[in-house]
C-alpha cells in the first residue's frame, strides 16, 4: 500500500451542532475505530485531497496532536450537493492485522486482439482483496499481451499475491477485448 500522512486534533465537543461548526471553519470530523480505543479529532479539509481523488489505497499515518496512530480510510460522507467531504473513518491497523480492502487493477498490454482491431473493456476497476496490511500490494498487475478477439481476463486466472486472499468470485471478467462490427460477419 502507499503511504500518506495527516494532522488531526482531538475533538473536546461531539455531536451534530459541533460537527457543523467544524465544516464551518474548514474542518472535516473523524474517527479511528478498530484499536484499543475509539478516538474522535478533525482534520483540515484539504489534507483529504491525495486521498480521495485516487483509486489508490493508502496507509494513513495519522498525527493527533503528538499520538501516532497507522489506518486506512474506510469510509468518508459528502455533502450531497457541494461534494464536499464532511465526514471520514478510519479503521487502525497494526502489520499483522487482517483487513479487507479494494486494490486497483492495472492491466499491461497491448494485447494480440487489440492489435486485430478490437477494443479492449475493463470490467473490474479494483478487485477486493483481505490479508495482513503488510501484504496489501499497491496494484494489482494483469498481463493481457495475449488476450485475442472475444476473449477474457477472468478473476480465477490472477496470480496467487502472497498472504493475500482475492474476495472477488473466480468466475468474474476482469476486461475482454470486444470484436468490432467489421470483423463479426467474418
Amino acid at each position: 500500500m502507499k503511504k500518506a500522512e495527516i494532522v488531526g486534533y482531538n475533538r473536546a465537543n461531539l455531536g451534530r451542532t459541533a460537527s457543523q461548526e467544524l465544516r464551518g471553519q474548514g474542518m472535516v470530523p473523524c474517527v479511528l475505530y478498530g484499536g484499543t480505543e475509539q478516538v474522535s479529532f478533525y482534520v483540515p479539509q484539504y489534507l483529504f485531497r491525495p486521498l480521495l481523488f485516487t483509486p489508490d489505497v493508502y496507509e494513513v499515518t495519522i498525527n493527533i496532536e503528538g499520538k501516532i496512530y497507522t489506518g486506512i480510510l474506510q469510509d468518508s460522507q459528502y455533502h450531497p450537493t457541494t461534494d464536499q467531504i464532511i465526514h471520514a473513518d478510519f479503521l487502525e491497523i497494526t502489520p499483522d492485522k487482517v483487513i479487507k480492502v479494494a486494490v486497483p487493477v492495472k492491466l499491461h498490454g497491448p494485447s494480440e486482439g487489440q492489435k486485430k482491431g478490437g477494443k479492449l473493456v475493463q470490467k473490474m476497476q479494483k478487485i477486493r482483496v483481505q490479508g495482513p496490511a503488510k501484504n496489501i500490494p499497491d496494484y494489482i498487475n494483469i498481463d493481457i499481451k495475449d488476450l485475442d478477439l472475444g476473449k477474457s481476463v477472468k478473476v480465477g486466472t490472477i496470480a496467487e499475491i502472497e498472504g493475500v486472499k482475492i474476495l472477488e468470485a473466480a468466475s468474474n471478467p476482469v476486461a475482454f477485448i470486444s470484436i468490432p462490427r467489421a470483423l463479426r460477419g467474418q
